[in-house]
């Protein structure tokens, strides 16, 4: 009964953390995603690259941090509320670009931190997103 217990307490105690179980994979594939190169045309979709190329050094630069953010909280204690933080720090780093983002950069932009929360198998940003994309988050239909 003790055994039982302890490992309740224990198991309890994780759960009320809101440690989260990443992807096994997720430390190679944030790393993966560090080496590719972004903001490249995509012939498959409509981007058809950055409006201002000149600034793909540097965007290249905000999203590499942003995956080495998620690399920390991934290694250390994972929880929800860890990475939906990385992943507001993450697009505060767009910020003083916004100016010289048109809709399809944004829209790429946001898609690189869903390929991030697929890389840790987190499945909502909370909102950030489209709060962050679009100024609002849509209620939820009930």
């Amino acid at each position: 009964m003790k055994a039982f217990l302890t490992l309740f307490l224990i198991a309890s105690s994780y759960i009320a953390c809101g440690q989260m179980k990443v992807n096994k994979d997720a430390q190679s594939k944030l790393k993966a995603f560090i080496k590719k190169s972004k903001f490249d045309a995509e012939p498959a979709t409509s981007f058809n690259g950055l409006s201002h190329a000149n600034l793909k050094p540097q965007f290249n630069s905000l999203l590499n941090a942003a995956a080495k953010d998620f690399l920390v909280t991934a290694a250390h204690q994972p929880t929800e509320e860890k990475f939906q933080q990385d992943i507001g720090k993450g697009l505060s780093r767009f910020n003083p670009f916004n100016l010289q983002l048109d809709s399809e950069d944004q829209d790429r932009i946001c898609g690189y931190f869903e390929e991030l929360m697929d890389c840790v198998g987190l499945q909502s940003s909370n909102g950030k997103l489209n709060e962050w994309r679009y100024g609002f988050n849509p209620p939820k239909k009930q």
